[in-house]
């Protein structure tokens, strides 16, 4: 087994892509923390894992919260014992809106949960990491974060945000055995939509021109494979990168 006997915290893992990447490291041995808000749902997933003979505790986590992310990677460490692998999966979209509508509101939101608790989730767990000597965190991020027209303009610039923390990370940390890469999923197939509020009617339009060369929808079950391989010492050579996983539509343009 690929991860036999590390510990991962996985967020956003009561559905999606989260849970595809919970199931499949547990599969592969690790032992999962499935943090989410939806606190029934993280349980359901944990209890599928236990029932197929893995090992994974569910923990209620706000990732806009400082004290439940610190929290989160506390109890890995004292359920588990240590802290191997970070997956920061949570996150939500925006309403495709363009910049002149954005509401400060809404972009705090958004940036907190897509981009802060992404740094905050680090810089609780790379200590841990340092005193081991080795790490892996994985990121989503999105096309989107290194494209302009593929949501609206704050999740776009949240997922910038966490391209580039991704790749300073990596860099900062290569020496110390810590390896910090991102997946820039395309369209995926999972619940994000629901996070989706009063939806700007100028912006869907504008971002529609480009969706339309989207080659198909991908599976979370394909985003939680290439989530492995970044986990696994498969991917001993790549830090500070962001694997595209969209099908090829990018490709296009």
């Amino acid at each position: 087994m690929k991860l036999h006997n590390q510990v991962a915290v996985v967020t956003g893992a009561a559905s999606g892509m989260g849970k595809a990447i919970a199931e499949l490291y547990a599969k592969e041995g690790a032992k999962v923390i499935v943090a989410d808000l939806n606190f029934e749902g993280a349980d359901q997933v944990a209890q599928e894992i236990v029932n197929n003979g893995g090992t994974a505790k569910a923990i209620q986590v706000n990732v806009a919260l400082l004290e439940d992310i610190e929290g989160m990677i506390d109890t890995a460490v004292s359920e588990f014992g240590t802290l191997d692998i970070l997956v920061n999966n949570a996150g939500i979209m925006d309403g495709f809106e363009p910049v002149a509508d954005i509401l400060d509101e809404k972009w705090d939101r958004v940036f907190d949960i897509n981009t802060k608790s992404v740094m905050r989730a680090m810089r609780r767990a790379i200590p841990i990491f340092l005193e081991k000597g080795k790490g892996v965190i994985v990121n989503t991020a999105s096309t989107g974060g290194y494209n302009g027209g593929h949501a609206g303009a704050i999740y776009t610039a949240s997922k910038h945000a966490v391209v580039g923390l991704t790749k300073n990370t990596g860099f900062m940390y290569a020496k110390q055995g810590i390896r910090c890469n991102a997946i820039a999923p395309g369209a995926v197939i999972t619940n994000i939509a629901s996070s989706m509020k009063n939806i700007n009617e100028f912006g869907l339009s504008r971002s529609q021109v480009v969706q339309g060369l989207i080659p198909r929808a991908g599976s979370a079950e394909e985003i939680a494979k290439v989530a492995l391989f970044l986990a696994s010492d498969d991917s001993s050579f790549l830090n500070g990168t962001v694997v595209t996983a969209d099908a090829g539509w990018t490709s296009a343009f």
